[in-house]
């Protein structure tokens, strides 16, 4: 099978069908043998009973329907546990993706040997309580991860079969999958500039908690990206830093007492800052030989990606 397109959705019920006819349309235009992963997240309308109603007359399409809502992550991990095509498409739901956009990526995909294409919605619908935090997010992620994306959350993005089937998405990571890609290995990361559709129907799931959790989540990728199977070479390092700095200060404090005869040097508060630095740089130091414990007794302490072997 040559693609597999994956659409969480959450109370999308009017767009469903306009979508699922779009995405055949075009599938159809230029021959491409296909199925559609439809991931219901708990919606509360009638989603899922029109997705029963399109299934009789799209054999492609299958779906996966979640008791309550887990969240895109989770509805985008399921779904790639399940696709079968060369080229893996996510999409959202509301119209504002475009199937027309889909041949030319699978072609970067195909012949140009990109892992992972995402999409560039330069010309944006959207109000500016969007896209505003949405330049800045890019931004931020490009400097911390070295990806060079516009649009590192555009919802369409196409992916090599072996990306998907190598990478675990969780939490709020969705937003992060190209990092997430490039921890595991697929380095081959391209963008394309892709049309952006004015909302049709419903309203927009962006909410004020993504300001919060999007930049933890970041920190959180880059640490166990770059620390996870080595916690003691971040815990520890920093531990011996604090360490060297408490004990640089308290030694200076002491050796001014005794050649120069000052007074009491427990009443000052750089000896406070010294005995600080050097309680936190122990408890670093703990807190890394704890983790390093836990990493090498995980079950998959040795479990490694491996492409090729001959």
């Amino acid at each position: 099978m040559q693609i597999s397109i994956v659409i969480p959705l959450l109370n999308e019920e009017e767009s469903l069908p306009e979508l699922m006819a779009w995405i055949d349309r075009v599938m159809t235009e230029h021959s491409f043998s296909y199925e559609v992963w439809m991931v219901d997240d708990g919606s509360t309308d009638n989603s899922w009973k029109v997705i029963e109603e399109l299934q009789s007359n799209y054999p492609v399409l299958k779906a996966i329907k979640f008791r309550r809502n887990y969240g895109k992550s989770a509805a985008l991990n399921t779904a790639f546990e399940q696709v079968n095509g060369d080229v893996v498409f996510t999409m959202d739901a509301d119209l504002q993706d475009s199937p027309e956009e889909l041949p030319e990526m699978y072609r970067m995909i195909i012949e140009d040997g990109f892992d992972l294409v995402s999409g560039w919605k330069k010309k944006r619908y959207d109000p500016l309580s969007k896209t505003i935090p949405t330049k800045l997010y890019n931004y931020m992620t490009t400097k911390m991860s070295g990806i060079k994306l516009h649009d590192m959350n555009c919802g369409l993005k196409a992916y090599k079969n072996s990306v998907v089937k190598n990478i675990e998405v969780y939490g709020e990571m969705h937003r992060y999958i190209p990092v997430i890609a490039k921890w595991a290995g697929f380095k081959n990361i391209g963008e394309k500039v892709v049309q952006h559709q004015a909302r049709k129907y419903g309203t927009t799931k962006f909410g004020l908690s993504r300001f919060i959790n999007g930049p933890l989540d970041l920190a959180s990728i880059m640490f166990v990206g770059k620390f996870g199977k080595r916690p003691m070479h971040f815990f520890g390092a920093v531990g011996i830093l604090f360490t060297l700095i408490g004990l640089g200060i308290l030694s200076y404090l002491t050796l001014i007492k005794f050649m120069y005869g000052v007074g009491d040097i427990d009443d000052r508060p750089l000896f406070f800052f010294g005995i600080l630095m050097l309680i936190l740089g122990v408890q670093l130091f703990i807190a890394g030989f704890l983790a390093e414990l836990i990493t090498r007794n995980a079950t998959d302490r040795n479990n490694y990606r491996i492409e090729k072997i001959i």
